[in-house]
């Protein structure tokens, strides 16, 4: 299994573009929001009262994986798209929601591909599907590291990156 710096530099590799990455941080976050509003509408009941959603489920085992790989940037992912889980529950049950999820969901991949476009570079996914679960945590990471926390992660997820960045520019020219 890929370390928390495997995954973290496979995917800043192909987003080492400013203007891709403040995409990625409206796109990410509104495909996230619409995947969950879309999941939320199967709902289990847990008796006494109590259920719960295929969104629910999907982000406890996603967020034990988030907490294997670093606890810290789990952590934030808890506090960032935590409330993301629980508006996207609260409007599943309004009609119509699954339509407006959809065109949010539209969205986010246009701003997804519009940020790829400026950095030149396919999306991380499309060589690794484990990367559509490492771009939330990218971003928890990206703010830790702006406001200097994980020192030591962000210098080896950068060195490992720009390493990856140059080979892949380097297979860009030879095809």
């Amino acid at each position: 299994m890929k370390t928390i710096e495997q995954h973290l530099s496979n995917y800043k590799s192909v987003h080492l573009n400013t203007n891709n990455i403040i995409t990625h941080f409206i796109g990410i976050p509104t495909i996230i929001w619409s995947i969950m509003v879309w999941l939320s509408f199967f709902r289990f009941s847990l008796g006494a009262g109590y259920e719960i959603s295929a969104a629910m489920i999907l982000a406890i085992v996603v967020m034990a994986y988030y907490f294997y790989l670093n606890v810290k940037l789990a952590i934030g992912m808890l506090v960032l798209f935590g409330p993301l889980l629980w508006l996207a529950n609260s409007i599943s049950v309004i009609n119509e929601s699954g339509w407006v999820a959809l065109v949010v969901f539209v969205i986010g991949w246009i701003l997804q591909f519009l940020g790829h476009k400026f950095e030149g570079m396919k999306p991380a996914f499309i060589d690794d599907l484990s990367q559509l679960f490492i771009g939330p945590l990218f971003l928890v990471a990206e703010i830790y590291f702006s406001v200097g926390w994980l020192k030591e992660l962000n210098q080896e997820v950068v060195e490992q990156a720009i390493e990856k960045r140059m080979k892949l520019d380097a297979l860009k020219v030879q095809g």
